[in-house]
């Protein structure tokens, strides 16, 4: 599984998220991250909001309309996974 380092804009801190899928809706890049590499864990979208020769910007999406939108398009690519949205 592909790992992926974040920095906080706020505090500046390194997250490093286990990248569970890539999809493209809507002409934005979305991943489905987790924390944890194995067993039930919090899942969380991002949403490329930035792209840049060398890193891009991602935030979590919360709009409730584009979270479930992206959320059943991450559910039917991972079909043996039960995602709850």
């Amino acid at each position: 599984m592909e790992k992926i380092k974040f920095t906080d804009p706020d505090t500046k801190e390194d997250i490093q998220f286990f990248c569970l899928e890539r999809t493209k809706m809507n002409g934005f890049n979305y991943l489905l991250v987790t924390e944890d590499e194995d067993g039930d864990a919090e899942a969380y979208i991002l949403k490329e909001t930035e792209e840049d020769r060398d890193e891009s910007m991602y935030e979590m999406v919360e709009e409730e309309v584009e979270l479930s939108a992206i959320g059943r398009v991450f559910a039917e690519l991972m079909e043996d996974v039960d995602l709850e949205i």
